[in-house]
């Protein structure tokens, strides 16, 4: 490691330490808007482009698996690099693919852009939480990461209702337009308050970098491949080659000390089952929501400017649990906590997949709210571990792979919902509720499996 007197040893002194932290929650709401936003829009931007329910899902899963197969890489990049170049570069790049979005004549140059953007998008969330790291103290490290899920429970909130409202007056392209000028505001103030890092003395592994990229790629389009119906030949040579990129990235992460894939990470038990457990409970909530908005519009007949305020009470409920959970994963295990709120998350989806024929608002806003807590109670908790799990110097491959956690659930959610869609029509919707509720139960089970083994490993 490099060092430098200007890495904070224990957090930042105010008031710089309010202004970056200032940073990291716009940029979280940048990125959280763009999503919710998305994903409520998807059926009026399929069809605005005249396309089926399975292929706009491109807009959101281009987006994710960008994210993801650019999330490690970025992270590493953070630590050979500095956190604050990479956060920064990444909400430029973001800022001007969201204007790039805005101006797309056709749904192909609007999924490109949306890939671009992802790619934006995953130098910013890559190293959100390292930077966290370096900006608060230690002793309040939960709070802070219990706050900035209150951000991201908010934005979410925000987005759907927002959409909505754009929706209602406005045409779509004005939903990536509102990017704009928080990425401009992200910008200016991460140039001044963000903190250096300790910097890792070793050149960028370029080649497990496209190892990494080609292994999770191919495990997203090999499940979209399904949901379209292609051959089976070519689904086959798609799993095939995904098998052999996984292994030669294992076998090339292995003989080096600090590698892009963390390999020495997962080697901790508490942080391992975080991962795993970050990976379900996420593949969960986003089988909700990418199905739950063609449900409520096509199935239920809600106008999209309901659709947005009846997605809200989850995230809103997030906001709510999240500081609760924040504080009490200072306390409590987050085994315990993370298994109770998975938990509620799958009766929330079960109580929704048995919907009425006709439900009222009333119907939906409780049942929302219900996955909304559950969530809340294992977010928290679990971000924590899986940060705290790691030694200071790899916060940056922690938060690396937090990131790629939550992205390759969310991406394998919605390649899912694609092929429920592809393969029963509208209501593969409804089946992907069962499906989440599965995820969520198999999250509770690993979450409790860390249970004891917590104290022994966080550092």
């Amino acid at each position: 490691m490099k060092p430098s007197s200007s890495i904070p040893v224990d957090g930042l002194d105010a008031p710089r330490r309010y202004w970056a932290w200032a940073t990291l929650i716009v940029g979280i709401t940048l990125a959280v808007l763009d999503g919710t936003i998305a994903n409520v829009a998807l059926p009026t931007i399929a069809e605005d482009f005249k396309a089926s329910p399975s292929v706009s899902i491109w807009i959101v899963n281009g987006y994710q698996m960008a994210v993801v197969v650019t999330l490690l890489p970025f992270a590493s990049l953070g630590e050979i690099y500095g956190h604050r170049r990479v956060y920064v570069l990444g909400v430029v790049l973001f800022t001007l693919s969201s204007l790039a979005c805005a101006l797309s004549g056709s749904l192909g140059l609007l999924t490109l852009s949306r890939i671009v953007q992802g790619i934006g998008a995953s130098g910013l969330m890559s190293v959100n939480s390292a930077l966290l790291r370096y900006i608060v103290p230690k002793a309040k490290f939960g709070t802070a990461i219990g706050l900035n899920a209150v951000v991201v429970g908010a934005a979410s909130t925000i987005g759907p209702t927002l959409a909505g409202f754009i929706l209602a007056v406005l045409s779509w392209p004005w939903l990536f337009i509102i990017n704009v000028p928080l990425g401009i505001v992200t910008v200016l103030m991460g140039l001044r308050s963000l903190p250096d890092n300790d910097l890792a003395d070793r050149r960028f592994d370029l080649a497990s970098a496209a190892l990494s990229a080609a292994s999770i790629g191919l495990i997203v389009t090999t499940i979209d491949s399904i949901g379209h119906g292609l051959s089976w030949v070519l689904v086959v040579g798609q799993a095939a080659g995904c098998a052999v990129t996984c292994t030669l990235l294992v076998r090339r992460e292995l003989r080096v000390p600090e590698p892009l894939l963390p390999l020495d990470l997962l080697k901790i038990p508490v942080f391992a089952l975080s991962i795993g457990t970050s990976v379900a409970s996420f593949t969960a909530q986003i089988l909700a929501f990418v199905s739950l908005p063609f449900s409520f519009q096509t199935i239920y007949g809600f106008p999209p400017g309901e659709v947005g305020l009846l997605i809200a009470p989850w995230p809103l409920a997030v906001a709510v649990m999240a500081p609760i959970a924040g504080k009490l994963s200072n306390r409590h295990s987050a085994a315990l906590l993370g298994s109770t709120g998975l938990l509620l998350l799958a009766a929330g989806l079960l109580l929704l997949a048995f919907l009425p024929q006709h439900p009222s608002i009333a119907d939906i806003v409780w049942r929302m709210a219900l996955c909304g807590l559950g969530f809340g109670c294992f977010q928290t908790p679990n971000n924590r571990t899986m940060i705290m799990a790691a030694p200071r110097a790899r916060s940056g491959a922690a938060s690396g792979m937090l990131g790629t956690a939550r992205l390759s659930g969310q991406t394998i959610g919605a390649a899912l919902v694609a092929l429920l869609l592809g393969r029963i029509g509208i209501h593969g919707a409804t089946t992907a509720l069962f499906v989440g509720a599965g995820f969520a139960i198999l999250a509770a089970i690993v979450s409790l499996s860390r249970y004891g083994r917590e104290n022994r490993d966080l550092f």
